[in-house]
């Protein structure tokens, strides 16, 4: 199966590695970027085949993996449309819908995907749809790609992707955002960089390993470090004042209407 990747960037270089490690020849990977460094980092890294342009090496591409910005998905669209001799097209980029991907580029076999920035070390979780003309082979083919990263769901209803973009998309920001003001807190309490990083980031990967691993809810284990009265039980008490929960909700519905706002 051969690959095609419009964009190299940082998620187009992760899927990439990805697919190596998966088993994946170099010789069947080749990227369209722009960008000379970045296509030379590409080559030099995982010895993918780079091009500056498009050309008559994307019809012999099963799959195209649209690797670009939202803003930028028009213009890539249009300069690789007379190209393609309609393989799959998988696109991981946030907001644009797959009718206009489809509209753009006159195919149905679309699949949007949106993988987050763990990705990097084989942790992504994605979200997926695929549109109907999708062939059973063509799906398998995008779930074993996007399967280099991490876990995939595939969702029946497009409109869920913008949930997705706002919830594990977007996710790990929030995450190094509650780690950064727990490590500011931690020097504030006394440790050193270092240390205040370690406490932190160790507690927040036993955590989140603990909630991944347990059949208890993530509410339940919550309580079991709670003692009435105690110190997490004064922590959970200042975050529940300060309504912590309702403005997380906040963030997480802004990222949803961003989203949409995007697609539009």
């Amino acid at each position: 199966m051969k690959v095609a990747f419009i964009g190299g960037g940082n998620m187009a270089g992760a899927l990439i590695a990805g697919m190596l490690d998966a088993g994946y020849s170099p010789r069947d990977i080749e990227v369209l970027e722009i960008d000379s460094e970045r296509a030379a980092a590409l080559t030099q890294v995982h010895r993918v085949k780079a091009h500056a342009q498009p050309g008559e090496w994307l019809a012999a591409s099963d799959v195209i993996v649209l690797a670009v910005k939202p803003q930028q998905m028009h213009d890539a669209a249009a300069a690789i449309k007379s190209l393609l001799a309609r393989p799959l097209v998988l696109s991981i980029a946030a907001g644009v819908r797959a009718g206009q991907i489809a509209d753009w580029l006159a195919t149905r076999q679309i699949v949007r995907a949106m993988p987050n920035m763990p990705a990097v070390i084989r942790s992504s979780i994605t979200g997926a749809i695929a549109l109907a003309d999708v062939t059973a082979e063509q799906k398998s083919a995008a779930d074993k790609i996007l399967r280099a990263v991490g876990s995939v769901i595939w969702l029946d209803d497009e409109a869920m992707l913008d949930a997705v973009t706002a919830v594990s998309g977007s996710g790990p920001a929030y995450v190094f955002y509650f780690i950064e003001a727990i490590q500011t807190a931690a020097r504030e309490l006394g440790f050193d960089d270092a240390q205040a990083k370690l406490l932190t980031v160790q507690t927040f990967v036993g955590a989140a390993q603990l909630a991944a691993q347990s059949s208890e809810s993530v509410g339940a284990l919550r309580e079991r470090v709670t003692s009435k009265g105690g110190t997490t039980a004064a922590a959970i008490a200042s975050l529940d004042r300060d309504k912590v929960d309702e403005a997380i909700s906040r963030a997480l519905h802004a990222a949803a209407r961003r989203a949409q706002e995007l697609g539009r």
